[in-house]
C-alpha cells in the first residue's frame, strides 16, 4: 500500500509541479495550431532538445531575468515584441521550465522565491519540459506520428500561455503561431549565449546560493527554418541580462564589439598541460618553432594555443595568454556548431592543403589548383576529376517558380543545395562554391538594398576587392546567375582593393551598389585602409568575411579605426567551406568564409 501510495504521490508531483509553475495546462496540442506545419514543429522540438541539452537551469533561477529582443519592433502585430523578457524555472527543484513574459515589470511581479506567483490579468508563455508518459494523449500522439526529438532521455516541451483571471482563476490557451515563432528565436539564441554568463564573484554574497552574474549582452543570427522562412530570411537575436542592457563598445577590447563576457580563465598559471593531438607540422606560439602535432601542448585550459614545451607555455601565459585564455575557450566551445557533419569527404584539413587534395585525386588539377601554393605550374580545366554527377551543370534550374513567377532561388545552407542540384554529399564542390554562394547569400539575405533591387529585376554593381583564386572560378560564379533564376542581374567587378581607390582605374569603373571582400584580412594588409576611407565617404555597403573569430579581434579595430561602425554583427556564414583548416599556432575553429561582418548596411 505504502509502495502504492508513493507511486501515486510521485505521479501527482510530476502532473501538477513540485514546486515552481501555476500548474497544469490546457492540453493544447501544436497540431491544432491554425497555421502550423509538421515540418516547424519537428524544428521547434530539435531546437528545444538542443537548448535543454545546454542545462541552464545548472546556474540559472527564477531571478535571473533576460530581456529578449527578436528582429524589429515593426516584424511583430501591434509593432511590438510579444514576449520580451524571460527566466528559466526548476533550477531548485520541480518541474524544468522557461517562461515569457509581456514586460519586465510583469516577470517581477510574478517571481517569488522559489515558485510563479499567480498574478491577475497578467499572461505568461510557458515552455515546459514533461514526461512523455504523463503527457495529454493529443500531445503523446503528435510525438509518435512526428518522430519529434526528444528533451533528454524522456521528455517533451508543452507550451501554452497561462494567464490569472481577477479572481485568480488560471486559464490556458494556445500560442499563436506568431508566438511560437517568437519563441523559436529566443531558444535557439539564447541555447548559444547563456553559457556566456561570467559570475560576478565581489556582488555575489558567501552565503548566497544565488549566483550575480555580471551585464551581458549578445546578439546572434537566428535562421528561421525553410518552412517558417519568408524568402531565405534570418532574423537578428539579442540576449541581455539584465533586461535593458544597452550596447556600449570599449574602444580598446580586441574581444567582440558588445561587451560579452567570456568565462574568466584561472587567477594562477595553467601549468597542467595537455597534449594536443592534432596531427601534422605544428608551432609553438611563444617562440615559432615547429613541432610535430604528436609531441606538442596545447593550454589545458583552453585547449586552443600550442606549445612547444611547458617553459613556452608559462612565459606566454604571463605575457599574452592570460588576458585571451577565456575569449578562446568560448570560441573553441562553439567548434561542434560551426562543424558541418553532413560530407562524405575529410573536412579537417589537418596537415598541408596539398595532401588532403591528393587524397580526393585533385591536386594540382582544374579549379583545384588555386587551393594550394602549387597553382602556377598547371593548366585550367573547369571542375576536373570529377564525376559528372559530382559538379554543378553551367545550366538553369528547371521549373523553379513561386506562385508562377520566375523568382531568385532562396537557399538555407548547403543541405538545400546540394539536394536542389542533385549532388552527392562526398563531392567536394562545396570549398570552391562557398565563394559564390557567400556572395549570393549576402546580396540576397543580409543587404536589404541589393535584394530589393534584384526582387525589382534591377541590377546590383558588385565591387569584388580583393580576388586571387577566383579569378580561375568563373565556372563556379556562373551559378550566381542560375540562382538568380531568372529576375534581375548582378555585374561583378573585381578589383584589388588599391585599384579601387585608384584615381585613373575607378574613374573607369562602374559606380558600386555593394562592396564584398572575402577572406579578406583587414588588420593583415595595408591597401585596405585607402578602401575603407572611400568606402566610408561615399557610404557604400560593404561585408567583409574572413576565416575565425580571432581573425575578427584586430580587424573590427580596423573597422572603427576608419570612422566606420558595424551594422551589421559578426555571425556565421551558412555557406562557409566546410573543410576546417589548421593553424599552425591554434586549434580554434577556421573556415573559409567563416564569419561575414557588415558596414553601412
Amino acid at each position: 500500500m505504502d509502495v502504492h501510495l508513493n507511486n501515486l504521490f510521485a505521479r501527482f508531483q510530476q502532473q501538477f509541479g513540485s514546486g515552481p509553475g501555476l500548474g497544469p495546462g490546457s492540453g493544447t496540442c501544436l497540431l491544432k495550431i491554425d497555421g502550423i506545419a509538421p515540418a516547424f514543429i519537428k524544428s521547434l522540438f530539435k531546437a528545444s532538445a538542443a537548448l535543454y541539452r545546454t542545462d541552464p537551469w545548472k546556474r540559472l533561477r527564477p531571478r535571473h531575468l533576460f530581456g529578449v529582443r527578436v528582429g524589429k519592433n515593426s516584424d511583430w502585430t501591434g509593432k511590438k515584441q510579444p514576449f520580451p523578457c524571460a527566466q528559466f524555472i526548476g533550477g531548485e527543484g520541480g518541474d524544468l521550465s522557461f517562461h515569457m513574459f509581456r514586460s519586465q515589470l510583469d516577470a517581477l511581479k510574478m517571481t517569488g522565491s522559489r515558485e510563479t506567483i499567480r498574478v491577475p490579468n497578467v499572461e505568461v508563455l510557458r515552455v515546459s519540459y514533461e514526461l512523455e508518459s504523463l503527457m495529454f494523449p493529443s500531445n503523446r500522439k503528435m510525438i509518435k506520428s512526428l518522430s519529434l526529438e526528444v528533451s533528454g532521455t524522456d521528455r517533451f516541451p508543452v507550451i501554452d500561455v497561462a494567464h490569472c483571471t481577477s479572481m485568480g482563476e488560471l486559464q490556458f490557451r494556445s500560442p499563436t503561431l506568431e508566438e511560437l515563432r517568437f519563441v523559436f528565436a529566443f531558444i535557439k539564441a539564447v541555447a548559444l549565449v547563456h553559457p556566456l554568463l561570467q559570475q560576478d564573484k565581489e556582488a555575489t554574497p558567501k552565503w548566497s546560493r544565488l549566483m550575480v552574474f555580471e551585464p551581458f549582452i549578445e546578439t546572434v543570427d537566428v535562421q528561421w527554418p525553410p518552412e517558417m522562412a519568408k524568402g531565405w530570411d534570418q532574423v537578428a537575436v539579442t540576449i541581455s541580462h539584465p533586461p535593458g542592457q544597452a550596447y556600449e563598445e570599449k574602444a580598446n577590447s580586441t574581444a567582440s564589439s558588445t561587451p560579452t563576457k567570456y568565462t574568466e580563465p584561472p587567477k594562477e598559471e595553467v601549468v597542467d598541460l595537455k597534449t594536443n593531438w592534432a596531427a601534422g607540422l605544428r608551432q609553438c606560439a611563444m617562440c615559432e618553432k615547429e613541432v610535430n602535432g604528436d609531441q606538442s601542448f596545447c593550454c589545458n585550459w583552453c585547449r586552443a594555443i600550442v606549445y612547444c614545451d611547458p617553459v613556452c607555455q608559462k612565459q606566454h601565459w604571463k605575457e599574452t595568454h592570460k588576458g585571451l585564455c577565456g575569449l578562446y575557450k568560448a570560441m573553441m566551445e562553439r567548434k561542434e556548431e560551426l562543424a558541418m557533419k553532413i560530407f562524405m569527404f575529410p573536412c579537417s584539413a589537418k596537415e598541408h592543403p596539398c595532401k588532403w587534395l591528393e587524397f580526393l585525386g585533385l591536386h594540382q588539377k582544374g579549379m583545384w589548383r588555386r587551393k594550394c601554393n602549387c597553382y602556377s605550374h598547371c593548366p585550367f580545366d573547369s571542375w576536373s576529376n570529377l564525376d559528372d554527377e559530382e559538379y554543378p551543370r553551367d545550366s538553369p534550374f528547371p521549373n523553379h517558380l513561386r506562385d508562377g513567377i520566375s523568382s531568385p532561388i532562396l537557399l538555407s545552407g548547403w543541405s538545400e543545395y546540394y539536394n536542389l542540384r542533385s549532388l552527392p554529399f562526398s563531392s567536394p564542390v562545396a570549398v570552391i562554391l562557398s565563394h559564390p554562394l557567400t556572395v549570393y547569400y549576402i546580396l540576397t539575405t543580409l543587404s536589404k538594398s541589393s535584394k530589393n533591387l534584384l526582387l525589382k529585376g534591377k541590377e546590383v554593381v558588385l565591387h569584388y576587392l580583393g580576388p586571387e583564386g577566383e579569378l580561375d572560378w568563373m565556372a563556379a560564379f556562373a551559378e550566381i546567375g542560375h540562382l538568380l533564376n531568372g529576375l534581375g542581374n548582378i555585374q561583378v567587378v573585381m578589383v584589388g582593393p588599391d585599384k579601387f581607390v585608384g584615381d585613373n582605374e575607378a574613374a573607369y569603373l562602374p559606380s558600386p551598389d555593394i562592396v564584398i571582400a572575402l577572406n579578406c584580412g583587414l588588420e593583415s594588409y595595408p591597401s585596405w585602409s585607402g578602401a575603407l576611407d572611400l568606402i566610408k565617404s561615399k557610404n557604400i555597403p560593404a561585408f567583409f568575411t574572413d576565416q575565425s573569430k580571432i581573425s575578427w579581434s584586430n580587424a573590427k579595430q580596423v573597422v572603427r579605426g576608419a570612422g566606420l561602425h558595424i551594422t551589421h554583427p559578426l555571425t556565421p556564414i551558412p555557406f562557409r567551406s566546410p573543410v576546417r583548416n589548421q593553424e599552425p599556432s591554434s586549434n580554434l575553429p577556421s573556415y573559409s568564409n567563416g564569419f561575414v561582418l557588415g558596414v553601412n548596411t
